[in-house]
């Protein structure tokens, strides 16, 4: 498991600095959480919040916001069309800036979420992890994680949840920081944010045999 600095570390400082930096972040950030608030309301139109209850540490339940990203377009049936029909030029343009997590920060202050960890992901996936995998709601799940830096939505499931576990193993003030870093800088660049195939990620299925 992690060692005694990295301990350390994760029960007495992670948490004051996850708030502070929100904190500061959010302040720094008003305006623009203002303006893009103000386009989403105006392009994409109400609600301008995406919210979704999300699986936290120990697979308690969070309600997560992001800014919305997607249309709420419906076939003659009345189910929504497929992600990559709904989601407008506009949304891409939060996604591939990560404008639309900036949200997530009022998270972060309230304690759901870190601003490093692995990504919350759906409630329906609970189910079909294995053990390994389970392994990554041992920690706060973060705004940004190791395998967003590591190829975000352009890699694949069984790799990134091994990339989650890893990073649980592994937590250490250093270890964040590099990670915050080299998130700044993915999204200057706008890397891994589509898979190869889909508007933005596959859905996970499961994993036939375990992944190490």
């Amino acid at each position: 498991m992690y060692n005694s600095k990295g301990g350390i570390y994760r029960r007495f400082i992670k948490r004051p600095m996850d708030f502070t930096l929100s904190l500061i972040a959010i302040i720094a950030l008003s305006l623009v959480l203002m303006i893009v608030a103000f386009l989403v309301r105006v392009k994409l139109g109400s609600p301008v919040l995406f919210k979704q209850k999300r699986p936290g540490m120990n697979e308690n339940l969070f309600m997560m916001y992001k800014f919305r990203t997607m249309t709420d377009e419906k076939d003659v049936n009345g189910e929504l069309l497929p992600d990559s029909v709904r989601l407008t030029k506009f949304g891409r343009l939060l996604r591939s800036t990560s404008l639309d997590e900036l949200p997530e920060l009022f998270n972060i202050l309230k304690g759901d979420m870190s601003i490093i960890g692995p990504r919350p992901l759906l409630v329906q996936y609970l189910s079909l992890y294995n053990d390994h995998q389970k392994r990554r709601h041992d920690v706060r799940p973060g705004l940004s994680g190791l395998a967003q830096v590591s190829g975000r939505n352009a890699i694949g499931w069984e790799n990134k949840f091994d990339l989650d576990v890893e990073y649980v193993d592994n937590v250490s003030f250093l270890g964040d920081w590099k990670i915050i870093i080299l998130t700044l800088k993915k999204v200057f660049v706008r890397e891994g944010i589509n898979s190869e195939s889909a508007a933005t990620m596959e859905p996970f299925k499961g994993t036939k045999k375990e992944s190490y």
